[in-house]
Protein backbone atom coordinates (compact mmCIF):
# COMPACT_ATOMS: atom_id res chain seq x y z
CA UNK A 1 0.00 0.00 0.00
CA UNK A 2 1.63 3.35 -1.08
CA UNK A 3 2.04 6.02 1.12
CA UNK A 4 -0.28 9.22 0.18
CA UNK A 5 0.09 12.96 1.04
CA UNK A 6 -2.79 14.69 2.71
CA UNK A 7 -2.44 18.61 2.80
CA UNK A 8 -5.60 20.64 4.99
CA UNK A 9 -6.42 23.55 2.65
CA UNK A 10 -9.17 25.01 4.21
CA UNK A 11 -9.29 26.70 7.41
CA UNK A 12 -11.94 26.25 10.50
CA UNK A 13 -14.76 28.26 9.43
CA UNK A 14 -18.43 26.47 9.12
CA UNK A 15 -17.06 23.27 9.11
CA UNK A 16 -19.38 19.86 9.91
CA UNK A 17 -18.14 18.74 13.91
CA UNK A 18 -17.58 15.29 12.02
CA UNK A 19 -15.20 16.53 9.70
CA UNK A 20 -12.98 18.70 12.82
CA UNK A 21 -13.46 15.25 14.82
CA UNK A 22 -11.95 13.31 11.61
CA UNK A 23 -9.28 16.56 10.83
CA UNK A 24 -7.87 16.33 14.62
CA UNK A 25 -7.51 12.18 14.32
CA UNK A 26 -5.60 12.97 10.98
CA UNK A 27 -3.34 15.97 13.13
CA UNK A 28 -4.66 18.04 10.24
CA UNK A 29 -5.21 21.21 12.88
CA UNK A 30 -4.17 23.99 10.52
CA UNK A 31 -4.42 24.98 6.95
CA UNK A 32 -1.11 24.22 4.92
CA UNK A 33 -0.21 20.96 7.31
CA UNK A 34 0.46 18.07 5.70
CA UNK A 35 0.58 14.39 7.15
CA UNK A 36 2.03 11.33 5.03
CA UNK A 37 -0.70 8.31 5.53
CA UNK A 38 -0.55 4.65 4.32
CA UNK A 39 -3.65 4.20 2.20
CA UNK A 40 -6.14 1.73 4.18
CA UNK A 41 -9.23 1.52 4.20
CA UNK A 42 -9.60 3.59 7.50
CA UNK A 43 -7.80 6.38 5.81
CA UNK A 44 -9.68 5.91 3.16
CA UNK A 45 -12.91 6.56 4.75
CA UNK A 46 -11.10 9.39 7.08
CA UNK A 47 -10.13 11.24 3.44
CA UNK A 48 -13.54 11.19 2.40
CA UNK A 49 -15.56 12.16 5.38
CA UNK A 50 -12.93 15.30 5.15
CA UNK A 51 -12.66 15.40 1.67
CA UNK A 52 -14.43 19.26 0.94
CA UNK A 53 -11.35 20.12 3.09
CA UNK A 54 -8.30 18.29 2.32
CA UNK A 55 -6.23 17.17 -1.12
CA UNK A 56 -4.74 14.43 -1.42
CA UNK A 57 -2.70 11.99 -3.37
CA UNK A 58 0.78 9.78 -3.79
CA UNK A 59 4.05 11.08 -3.94
CA UNK A 60 7.11 9.56 -5.15
CA UNK A 61 10.66 8.97 -2.99
CA UNK A 62 12.16 11.65 -4.08
CA UNK A 63 9.14 14.44 -3.69
CA UNK A 64 8.93 12.49 -0.25
CA UNK A 65 12.65 12.85 0.94
CA UNK A 66 12.83 16.75 -0.40
CA UNK A 67 9.31 17.06 1.33
CA UNK A 68 11.17 15.57 4.46
CA UNK A 69 14.71 16.95 4.45
CA UNK A 70 13.08 20.54 3.63
CA UNK A 71 10.19 20.89 6.02
CA UNK A 72 10.48 17.98 8.55
CA UNK A 73 11.16 18.62 12.32
CA UNK A 74 12.16 16.99 15.38
CA UNK A 75 11.13 17.26 18.46
CA UNK A 76 12.89 20.24 19.98
CA UNK A 77 12.64 22.43 17.01
CA UNK A 78 15.54 21.32 14.65
CA UNK A 79 15.45 20.24 11.15
CA UNK A 80 15.48 15.88 10.06
CA UNK A 81 18.75 15.47 8.66
CA UNK A 82 20.37 12.17 7.38
CA UNK A 83 22.14 11.97 10.69
CA UNK A 84 19.38 11.76 12.94
CA UNK A 85 17.18 9.19 10.77
CA UNK A 86 20.46 6.98 11.03
CA UNK A 87 20.49 7.79 14.45
CA UNK A 88 16.94 7.25 15.38
CA UNK A 89 15.30 4.32 13.15
CA UNK A 90 17.00 1.36 11.30
CA UNK A 91 16.73 3.70 8.01
CA UNK A 92 20.84 5.04 6.88
CA UNK A 93 19.09 8.15 5.17
CA UNK A 94 16.12 10.07 4.77
CA UNK A 95 15.75 8.99 0.84
CA UNK A 96 16.06 4.99 2.10
CA UNK A 97 13.61 6.22 4.36
CA UNK A 98 11.32 7.96 1.80
CA UNK A 99 11.95 4.94 -0.30
CA UNK A 100 10.48 2.40 2.39
CA UNK A 101 7.48 5.10 2.92
CA UNK A 102 6.50 4.92 -0.50
CA UNK A 103 6.28 1.30 -0.33
CA UNK A 104 4.41 1.25 2.42
CA UNK A 105 6.99 -0.45 4.88
CA UNK A 106 7.68 2.34 7.12
CA UNK A 107 5.69 4.94 8.61
CA UNK A 108 6.88 8.77 9.97
CA UNK A 109 6.84 7.27 13.49
CA UNK A 110 9.60 4.76 13.01
CA UNK A 111 11.93 7.77 13.04
CA UNK A 112 11.79 8.57 16.82
CA UNK A 113 11.48 12.31 17.73
CA UNK A 114 10.47 12.90 14.14
CA UNK A 115 7.04 15.14 14.44
CA UNK A 116 4.16 13.57 11.98
CA UNK A 117 3.20 17.24 11.03
CA UNK A 118 5.08 18.61 7.72
CA UNK A 119 4.00 22.63 8.18
CA UNK A 120 4.21 24.04 4.92
CA UNK A 121 3.80 27.35 3.44
CA UNK A 122 1.43 28.17 1.08
CA UNK A 123 2.01 27.17 -2.69
CA UNK A 124 4.00 29.89 -5.06
CA UNK A 125 0.82 31.18 -7.04
CA UNK A 126 -1.99 29.99 -4.44
CA UNK A 127 -4.43 27.28 -4.59
CA UNK A 128 -6.70 26.62 -7.57
CA UNK A 129 -10.13 27.37 -5.79
CA UNK A 130 -10.36 26.00 -2.29
CA UNK A 131 -13.77 25.66 -2.91
CA UNK A 132 -13.67 23.17 -5.90
CA UNK A 133 -13.13 19.37 -6.42
CA UNK A 134 -9.66 18.71 -8.39
CA UNK A 135 -11.32 17.33 -11.06
CA UNK A 136 -13.52 20.58 -11.38
CA UNK A 137 -10.82 22.98 -11.59
CA UNK A 138 -10.57 23.48 -7.61
CA UNK A 139 -8.00 22.10 -5.19
CA UNK A 140 -10.32 19.64 -3.45
CA UNK A 141 -9.74 15.78 -3.09
CA UNK A 142 -8.25 13.43 -4.69
CA UNK A 143 -5.35 14.72 -6.95
CA UNK A 144 -3.42 10.96 -7.67
CA UNK A 145 0.32 11.86 -9.29
CA UNK A 146 -0.57 15.71 -9.23
CA UNK A 147 0.40 15.84 -5.42
CA UNK A 148 3.72 16.30 -6.50
CA UNK A 149 2.94 19.13 -8.23
CA UNK A 150 1.53 21.24 -5.48
CA UNK A 151 4.19 19.98 -2.71
CA UNK A 152 6.87 21.34 -5.38
CA UNK A 153 5.37 24.52 -5.69
CA UNK A 154 4.51 24.69 -1.49
CA UNK A 155 8.76 24.40 -1.12
CA UNK A 156 9.80 26.55 -4.00
CA UNK A 157 11.97 29.07 -2.48
CA UNK A 158 10.22 33.04 -3.47
CA UNK A 159 12.25 34.70 -5.98
CA UNK A 160 14.23 37.59 -3.84
CA UNK A 161 12.51 41.33 -5.16
CA UNK A 162 14.83 43.54 -6.72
Amino acid sequence: MPAFAVVRVRGHAKIQWSAVETMTRLKLTRVNHCVVLPMTATTYGMLHRVKDYVTWGELGHEALARLLHQRGEVVGGGRLTDAFVKENSKYTSILSFAKALEAGEAKLTDVKGLKPVVRLPPPRHGYESTRRAYIDGGSLGYRGKEMEKLVNRMLEKPKEAK
